[in-house]
């Protein structure tokens, strides 16, 4: 990371999502699928998946601020998931799956409070957004075939009938900021 590059951490349900969607904005530098949250040291997939561990898939988004907002990369967030629905995206249930972000200074923070009252405040989204804001604990990197998935994985079927869609909702509705 340079300088001026700066990390913020996301959950909108599968990682896979999130890291394709984050990907293709401008102004975002790295992506990385991992897990935060919970109270479990060095947690695999499996661990996480079982939903005891209270850890939530998300993405570690490196941006550069002089090129991207945060409030212009949380606007994106809030709309390419559901943040009105708790602990579930799809057909994506479980603690692990809930719509969180983990800031890592109090500029986030308030950053992130302001933008979820903003857009709840805005009747943009039919119910109260369930959004999770919390201060980062330890952050792990997710198993390595997790990194880059939909790249690397176009034709899977998850990626077809759940990840496509999304991107193609980000395009619609961000389609300007897309690299």
């Amino acid at each position: 990371m340079s300088d001026s590059s700066e990390t913020i951490y996301l959950g909108a349900g599968c990682f896979w999502c999130v890291e394709a969607v984050f990907q293709r904005l401008q102004g975002v530098t790295d992506v990385e699928s991992g897990y935060t949250g919970g109270e479990v040291a060095d947690p695999t997939y499996h661990q996480v998946c079982s939903g005891t561990t209270g850890h939530a898939e998300v993405c570690k988004v490196d941006f550069d601020p002089n090129s991207l907002q945060l409030e212009d990369l949380l606007e994106v967030f809030f709309h390419t998931h559901d943040p009105t629905t708790l602990n579930r995206q799809g057909a994506d249930h479980g603690t692990q799956y809930r719509s969180a972000i983990f800031y890592s200074n109090a500029t986030q923070q308030e950053t992130a409070e302001q933008v979820k009252s903003r857009l709840d405040a805005s009747g943009e989204f039919p119910n109260p957004i369930v959004t999770e804001i919390t201060e980062l604990s330890d952050y792990y990197s997710a198993e390595d075939y997790h990194q880059n998935y939909f790249n690397l994985n176009p034709m899977q079927g998850y990626c077809q009938m759940v990840i496509q869609p999304k991107l193609a909702k980000f395009l619609d509705r961000f389609g300007d900021r897309a690299v």
